[in-house]
């Protein structure tokens, strides 16, 4: 006998946040927090989706932490249908991130070119006491196509 299995779409947001009150902020916990979230995702994206969001989180946590003094946060959104990941790192800093030239023999300082190449969109607030840096990681899921606009 057969039986017809039918899946429902997720109707509800996947979401994740933390705040590091020290200052102390950790690109290990966000790239451990980024990997829970997609695994729940339906469809599940593509391994390399998900590494490229943990790129992406991992960069701008670590200039939250080298740049800006205080307490910083994370928070993760991926709304029902969506085809990206939404990133957003709020510290203490108002100093908007900025581009260091390229610079192929240099170690270190393309965090910023690496977060624009794998995202969609990225987006700087500047808040009464510092700054929200949003990047929008597209997500592509088995079958090849990107997972929407979100």
């Amino acid at each position: 006998m057969d039986i017809s299995l039918r899946t429902h779409p997720r109707t509800q947001d996947l979401g994740y946040s933390r705040t590091w009150e020290t200052g102390m902020c950790s690109s290990a916990d966000a790239r451990d927090a980024v990997a829970a979230l997609l695994a729940a995702a339906r469809p599940v994206p593509l391994r390399r989706s998900v590494q490229d969001a943990q790129l992406v989180v991992s960069e701008l946590v670590t200039n939250a932490e080298k740049h800006a003094p205080g307490p910083c946060a994370l928070s993760l959104e991926l709304r029902p249908g969506a085809h990206a990941l939404r990133i957003c790192v709020t510290d203490t800093s108002s100093s908007p991130p900025r581009p260091r030239p390229p610079d192929p023999a240099r170690v270190g300082g393309h965090g910023l070119h690496l977060v624009r190449m794998l995202s969609r969109d990225l987006e700087v607030t500047v808040l009464p006491d510092g700054k929200r840096v949003t990047a929008t990681v597209p997500l592509v899921s088995e079958g090849g196509g990107a997972r929407g606009e979100g």
